[in-house]
């Protein structure tokens, strides 16, 4: 028998880097028996899996890390966002619970149904969720104790055009769009990614997806973990929906290695 695959993976960097590349949807990966509790099977799955998958993002954090002149931590979720969302709050705190897609979704990205009413998340929050944050948090804290400083950049894509699901999606919708965080973005980090993401073109802040993700151990307590979510827009890196990467990538993984250097100096 062999084992089964890590749902998370840690890659390690260089010991004195404080930056952790945060890589949560961009596997497919929907284990057998959660598959099962899906309503969706088949091309339906597959065709949701396209729409939800920010996909080639741990390629393109990959990349950079080999570009960057001190090589960042990444940790990479192995599992579809479609088994868990580990951004997500795992109760009633946000809007997108409240749509069917918080921490276990039961709507789909075109608010059809994924799992049925009633279906109890509590074994995917044990199994998938509570682990991810754990280590997640232990990455963090493993940073702050080697650097004095942490630094997390998320890497996300989005479609071109709004998904039915997107609860914001009327605003503008540029070539990266760079999440920000009130209390864990700092100007410097702002800075720095708006001028390492030049090349590819527009930046914008929090349009059509805000925030950033930190662990709660450390959210709006500690400032020296600081937070950025960089969101790129599909069509300007891959085919629409699902399909192979282009040129664009390595564009992108020269920015991303970019502010890499730009935070770790």
């Amino acid at each position: 028998m062999t084992d089964a695959p890590p749902a998370f993976e840690l890659l390690p960097g260089a010991p004195h880097s404080p930056v952790l590349l945060h890589v949560p949807h961009s596997s497919r990966a929907v284990p057998a028996d959660v598959r099962a509790g899906l309503a969706l099977t088949g091309a339906e799955l597959e065709r949701e899996l396209d729409h939800m998958t920010d996909a080639h993002t741990a390629e393109i954090a990959g990349r950079a890390a080999e570009l960057a002149g001190l090589t960042p931590w990444r940790f990479v979720n192995r599992t579809s966002r479609l088994v868990v969302d580990p951004e997500r709050f795992p109760d009633e705190r946000e809007e997108m619970t409240a749509a069917g897609m918080g921490a276990v979704y039961t709507r789909t990205s075109h608010r059809e149904v994924l799992r049925p009413d009633g279906t109890d998340p509590e074994p995917l929050l044990e199994r998938y969720f509570r682990p991810y944050a754990r280590a997640m948090t232990e990455a963090v804290a493993d940073r702050l104790a080697a650097t004095g400083r942490a630094v997390i950049v998320d890497v996300h894509s989005y479609p071109a055009e709004p998904l039915p699901y997107e609860l914001h999606g009327g605003g503008p919708r540029p070539p990266v769009c760079l999440g920000t965080d009130g209390f864990h973005t700092p100007p410097g980090l702002l800075a720095a990614a708006r001028e390492a993401f030049a090349p590819c073109g527009e930046t914008g802040l929090d349009s059509p997806f805000g925030g950033t993700y930190v662990p709660l151990d450390f959210y709006g307590k500690r400032a020296e973990v600081a937070a950025l979510m960089v969101e790129i827009r599909r069509d300007t890196y891959m085919t629409e929906p699902g399909g192979p990467a282009g040129p664009g990538l390595s564009r992108l993984a020269e920015s991303l290695a970019a502010l890499v250097d730009a935070v770790s100096a």
